[in-house]
């Protein structure tokens, strides 16, 4: 880690160091800089886009006052989000694209993410480059007029691209016909895709209910999205919808409630798009990658299917690089971050949204069919922390890890890591026995407020 960027760009509080005036100008006067080296005769154009947080206006004419300085050019795609700054970073040969977003966090919050002229998340060396140079003291201090500027006017014409892109994601076999059979309840968290997903299944002939689609500044992800689906179920079984989708803020990630009000999390629409693939001749090397965080029932259940599920540490951009290197068409997160590399190398929740519904045409089967998984019971403990040391460091940390993974051996799975975006060590147990993991995780957290928290 670098001091700057967490696995997830740069995140924090709306105006606070490291999402302070002073410090987004660097940021951005960095990332020009070096992306101009060696192109002495063309200057980096560089496209933002943001959420619907009231701060992301003025992060947004920070970032552009210096890539200004910097030697580079911006262009606002406005509201737009996070894979859709990634897609049409790549598309229209950008020579990189910042999405303004803190995703799922609250309202309080913001972040820059910085994505290459691929649409992928920025190289840790360049990470590291812009990091040293934007955390430099000496650094000469932006001035007046040069800390921000005025963007134009996004151009509507971004928004037109990446809607077309997703619908050229849909096979011919999926007609507005077809798709016009389905009823909806859609939850765009109030945040970046509040627009583009209404108007994307209208013109694609859906019956949507939209909630979420009142931004004001300070309502993103508040009481909705993915993070709290519980009134999208509600909606879902009150209005009969077939099924229930949430975004989050920045919409990159998405969950499903089926028609019964039960949740479909990440795994389950692993599972269900890994088996639909497999028999479409779309899944290379009849595997998936998935995080050390699925549960081991999605596994198990796609074993039987002669389907392997390779792990990596939790981040999509991890999944991402893993499915790339064994040459994987399908990858995601329990979150709801789901990456098709056919069509994207980052998770989209609308891309997602889209293959859930070829899926639903094709098999002619509700979801709550496809995507049925029986989780082996899963406990997940945050633990805030003042520092994070090494907890197998820490005697009392240890002792109790080494007494959870002596009695769930080979019956479950103990993770413990700190979190990457924010002070808290994350505990997650999963085993046969509810009541046994409870216990060991508590003993587990207790250890740790005991040593890291006081």
């Amino acid at each position: 880690m670098n001091g700057l960027f967490g696995t997830d760009g740069i995140r924090g509080e709306a105006g606070v160091r490291p999402l302070d005036p002073d410090t987004i100008h660097r940021v951005g006067r960095s990332l020009a800089r070096n992306l101009a080296a060696g192109h002495a005769t063309t200057k980096p154009r560089i496209l933002l886009g943001r959420d619907t947080r009231s701060s992301g206006s003025a992060i947004e004419s920070w970032l552009a006052g210096g890539i200004a300085a910097g030697g580079g050019e911006t262009f606002s795609a406005g509201v737009m989000s996070t894979p859709g700054v990634a897609y049409l970073t790549r598309r229209l040969g950008f020579s990189a694209g910042i999405a303004i977003s803190a995703s799922h966090n609250p309202f309080p919050d913001n972040g820059v993410k910085i994505f290459s002229a691929g649409g992928t998340k920025l190289s840790e060396g360049l990470e590291e480059t812009i990091a040293e140079e934007t955390l430099q003291v000496t650094l000469e201090a932006p001035h007046g007029e040069d800390e921000a500027i005025t963007l134009p006017r996004p151009d509507p014409a971004l928004q037109d691209e990446y809607v077309a892109y997703l619908k050229s994601t849909l096979p011919p076999t999926v007609t507005v016909g077809a798709l016009g059979s389905f009823r909806l309840a859609v939850d765009f968290a109030n945040g970046a895709t509040y627009q583009i997903g209404p108007r994307l299944l209208r013109e694609l002939g859906v019956d949507v209910l939209s909630i979420g689609i009142a931004p004001d500044g300070r309502n993103i992800n508040q009481a909705c999205g993915s993070t709290h689906p519980e009134a999208l179920a509600r909606i879902v079984t009150e209005s009969r919808c077939d099924f229930g989708a949430a975004l989050d803020g920045d919409g990159d990630r998405l969950l499903l409630v089926d028609r019964r009000g039960q949740l479909v999390n990440g795994d389950a629409i692993l599972l269900m798009c890994a088996r639909h693939m497999k028999r479409e001749g779309r899944l290379p090397g009849d595997g998936i990658v998935a995080t050390v965080m699925s549960n081991l029932a999605l596994e198990q259940a796609l074993a039987r299917e002669g389907i392997t599920v390779h792990r990596t540490q939790v981040g999509d951009k991890y999944v991402a690089e893993e499915m790339e290197r064994r040459g994987l068409a399908l990858g995601g997160e329990q979150s709801g971050h789901i990456i098709f590399s056919e069509y994207a190398p980052t998770g989209d929740g609308l891309l997602t949204l889209m293959q859930v519904l070829r899926l639903l045409i094709s098999e002619m089967k509700p979801l709550h069919e496809l995507a049925y998984l029986k989780p082996f019971p899963q406990v997940l403990v945050n633990v805030p922390v003042k520092e994070k040391r090494d907890v197998k460091e820490v005697p009392e940390i240890a002792q109790a890890m080494e007494e959870a993974e002596r009695r769930i051996a080979g019956r479950g799975r103990l993770l413990v890591r700190f979190s990457g975006t924010e002070p808290l060590l994350r505990i997650m147990l999963e085993g046969p026995d509810e009541g046994e993991i409870q216990a060991l995780s508590a003993s587990i957290a207790e250890a740790t407020r005991r040593n890291l928290a006081e």
